[in-house]
């Protein structure tokens, strides 16, 4: 079928299951597989009973998965993101211990989370001619310094009444409620990223911001709504902490801002902007939490499992490159 601009449209929807086992999205499912078979082998208490009970602490981080996939795929960047976790736990902690209600102490720290990243945005929005690594990473300095000084000298915090909290951290079966919220915040992203005209939309900015301009986008907008929502995201990503923690200090939400942007280039995310989706993302997080878990249960160091994660992600981005040049290549032999 002919479209308007003469195109020849197919009728029959693209990628059949051929084409989807052998995708990315595939591929990262496989590799999930090899690392539970992986950690199986390496570890005599690596079970499915063993990792449900070990899991909580890193679903939290995933939360954030969903807002940075968007940042990225706008061709923008946010390095504050464990920043204002920790600002965000902070202003809880204190809510809760001045004897605030729990639903209003999960009001206070969405919301400061929500303050902080409708900061990024607007700074974002409005001085365009920033790079938005410069802005985050001042942004990152001022928020975190924010939380150590309110945490005072002792540089922690812990709540005083932690029933809300313990509330929070219960399981539905063997499965945390944390993951169940997870899933319902995932099936809302990545629907609105994929199905809607404003994933479309984001898209579009990320191919070419001034293209999409002209088009009629409102591409300072979409940008402000990301940045806000990643906010918003790190803001539900620290009363899920707190949950595991009861607490905060300054070194909490350390690190968190690479571990996502990890998730999202090794899902397949491009950095530069209008490409990837967030099934890959979601996917590539369980990837890295289960090898954590596996080689947390064998005693190796920190240091190495973060080596670990970083040859992945270096993989992820080296196989499309070698992919492409040699397409172009066989391509420039055809011509």
């Amino acid at each position: 079928m002919a479209g308007k601009s003469g195109r020849e449209i197919s009728a029959v929807p693209e990628g059949g299951l051929k084409e989807k086992l052998l995708s990315w999205e595939g591929a990262l499912i496989l590799i999930l597989v090899a690392v539970n078979i992986l950690g199986v082998a390496i570890s005599p208490v690596y079970n499915v009973t063993n990792v449900l009970r070990e899991m909580p602490k890193y679903l939290a981080e995933a939360f954030m998965v969903f807002g940075m996939g968007y940042i990225l795929v706008l061709g923008d960047i946010d390095i504050s993101v464990g920043s204002i976790v920790c600002l965000s736990a902070t202003m809880a902690c204190f809510a809760g211990n001045a004897g605030l209600p729990f639903p209003v102490v999960v009001l206070v720290c969405v919301l400061t989370g929500l303050v902080c990243g409708m900061i990024n945005g607007l700074i974002a929005s409005k001085f365009t001619e920033l790079p938005t690594m410069i802005i985050t990473l001042g942004t990152q300095i001022i928020f975190r310094g924010i939380a150590e000084v309110s945490l005072g000298s002792g540089g922690s915090l812990s709540m005083k009444d932690t029933s809300g909290l313990s509330a929070l951290g219960t399981k539905i079966g063997p499965f945390p409620i944390s993951f169940f919220v997870l899933v319902i915040f995932a099936v809302i992203f990545i629907t609105l990223l994929s199905k809607t005209t404003f994933g479309r939309r984001l898209y579009a900015i990320g191919s070419n911001q001034t293209a999409a301009k002209y088009a009629g986008i409102n591409v300072q907008g979409s940008r402000f709504f990301a940045f806000s929502l990643l906010g918003f995201l790190s803001g539900v990503c620290a009363i899920f902490l707190l949950s595991t923690l009861f607490g905060a200090n300054t070194t909490t939400g350390n690190g968190f801002e690479m571990e996502i942007i990890a998730m999202c280039v090794f899902g397949g995310i491009a950095t530069t902007g209008g490409k990837g989706n967030l099934i890959g993302a979601f996917i590539a997080a369980f990837i890295i939490f289960c090898l954590r878990i596996a080689l947390g249960q064998r005693n190796i160091n920190t240091q190495i499992i973060l080596v670990v994660i970083g040859l992945m992600l270096i993989v992820s981005v080296v196989i499309p490159a070698i992919s492409s040049a040699v397409s172009a290549g066989r391509k420039k032999q055809g011509n």
